[in-house]
């Protein structure tokens, strides 16, 4: 049996968001934080680099569980919540730009 993959890395995550054409920031929670349901008038794309984050997302059925390497991209205008994990998380983030 093979051991399990290392998560990928905070710099190769970035890298490949950047190669994307996208503008990336990082942002951190500490354990337990909430963000209530709310939507952005902008796309999203969210990469768990460390900890663990899960989403509610008006539409989806269930929640998106998300741990380091784990990527979800919102739609503008999509309602979405989450609650940060026991240990925190830090996260890559890019806004997409609308379509020309």
């Amino acid at each position: 049996m093979m051991p399990p993959a290392a998560p990928p890395t905070e710099s190769r995550l970035h890298d490949q968001l950047t190669r994307e054409g996208l503008h990336v920031t990082r942002w951190s929670n500490g354990p337990h934080a909430v963000y209530a349901m709310h939507d952005h008038p902008y796309g999203k794309v969210l990469v768990v680099v460390f900890g663990h984050i899960t989403f509610t997302v008006e539409g989806r059925q269930g929640t998106v569980a998300m741990k380091p390497g784990d990527r979800l991209e919102l739609s503008p205008g999509t309602p979405h919540s989450a609650l940060v994990g026991a240990e925190g998380v830090v996260c890559l983030e890019a806004h997409v730009p609308p379509a020309a």
